[in-house]
């Protein structure tokens, strides 16, 4: 049993929402965090079983009524129709915490589902375990950054716990593959993705051609880091544009996929720019990459780039700050892998190296994020496989990867 940062945060909402809705992808323990507020006497449905699923569908009113009272209903995803009942219970009584729901799923992205309960729920996201979580702390790196007063010398003096890398890329933040040996994980990914393609896809679009789904998948496990271009995956692919496009649609409902913007200082121009795309989890895609490939310093670099996208994004998601994930890349061919943006407009760049010996002119990338924002900029980091927190100037440091825990 691994605690998780989302607990507190879970209890915060259901003292004062009616609707509480905890969403991610399968097998990350949305059930099992549904199940450790039992103590609050929330009655337990699940709409895995098929009669129960049944019932939902047929008579959603009726399903909704026949429930005590709070009720945690999961994988409320495979009955859509159930989120307008609710909301005419809570319309009745907006008593907090009466409904707490899980879901697989976006069911608020289903074009099926017509009311969003909208000033009524609360959506909790829940991701792969951080390194934090796997190692039993609560840190939130994303938010320390933000913090430089931290980087004090006992902070370059302290020891950061060493990890094994690149296993802690390949095995991700599943919480049972990280309790598997090397070949019953790649089991029990390879069964994972035959239960999303077999049934959750299928239960959610009405898309031919779904057998080319894991294709997709692989190709975007292999380009990790790229934007995300849909007439070249098309080319590649040999999948039509339009299809392709609701295939990513579909993949970002399922949330194995997640995109990252592109960062300007002009909204319009942000809005505007493409994003890049990563797999949810860096032992997914390591599984889905496969054999390496002619150069084994460009799948060092690719495995940690998704490693460190993974984590970010799950840090931002529960930061204090609400820390938004970014890229930069400019006209010129400038490109910055991470940027991490307060509510605030405060930036910190993020950049890393695959060897520990870091190479001439490292800050470079960094260095221009502080040269066009200097008033935003609080700082940049450059993460090392291994090492020592360094110093390399006023605003930049070097972090060891274990840092994360």
């Amino acid at each position: 049993m691994f605690a998780r940062t989302r607990e507190p945060w879970l209890r915060d909402a259901l003292a004062d929402t009616p609707v509480v809705m905890i969403v991610g992808p399968r097998q990350v323990g949305k059930s099992t965090l549904a199940n450790l507020v039992a103590d609050l006497g929330f009655t337990y449905v699940t709409l895995d079983d098929p009669d129960t699923l049944y019932r939902a569908q047929s008579n959603p009113a009726g399903f909704v009524a026949a429930q005590r009272l709070p009720v945690a209903i999961d994988e409320v995803q495979r009955a859509p129709e159930l989120l307008p009942a609710i909301k005419a219970a809570v319309d009745r009584d907006r008593q907090p915490g009466r409904f707490l729901l899980t879901g697989s799923a976006n069911v608020l992205a289903l074009p099926k589902v017509s009311e969003s309960l909208a000033g009524r729920m609360e959506v909790l996201e829940l991701w792969p375990l951080t390194q934090a979580e796997i190692a039993g702390s609560s840190r939130n790196l994303v938010d320390e950054f933000f913090e430089p007063e931290r980087w004090d010398d006992r902070f370059f003096a302290s020891a950061f716990p060493i990890v094994e890398w690149p296993k802690i890329s390949t095995t991700g933040g599943f919480p049972e593959p990280l309790a598997r040996q090397p070949k019953r994980q790649e089991a029990w990914f390879q069964s994972y993705l035959r239960t999303l393609v077999e049934r959750d896809a299928r239960d959610l679009a009405n898309i031919e051609g779904l057998t080319q789904l894991p294709r997709l998948l692989k190709l975007l496990a292999t380009q990790t880091g790229a934007t995300l271009n849909v007439s070249s995956l098309s080319r590649e692919t040999g999948i039509a544009a339009t299809t392709l496009t609701r295939y990513l649609d579909l993949l970002k409902a399922l949330y194995l996929v997640f995109t990252v913007p592109a960062w300007s200082a002009d909204l319009e121009v942000r809005l505007a720019r493409t994003p890049k795309a990563y797999l949810i989890d860096p032992g997914l895609a390591e599984f889905l990459a496969g054999a390496p490939g002619p150069s084994d310093w460009d799948r060092k670099r690719r495995q940690m780039e998704a490693f460190v996208a993974c984590e970010l994004h799950r840090l931002c998601t529960m930061s204090e700050g609400g820390v938004e994930l970014f890229h930069l890349r400019t006209v010129k061919n400038k490109e910055v892998p991470f940027l991490l943006e307060t509510r605030g407009g405060q930036l910190f760049a993020i950049d890393f190296e695959p060897q520990n010996e870091l190479p001439p002119g490292a800050m470079d990338r960094i260095q221009y994020v502080q040269s066009i924002a200097p008033e935003a900029f609080v700082g940049g980091v450059l993460l090392t496989p291994s090492g020592t927190a360094k110093r390399l100037d006023e605003k930049v440091i070097t972090l060891p990867i274990g840092a994360f825990r």
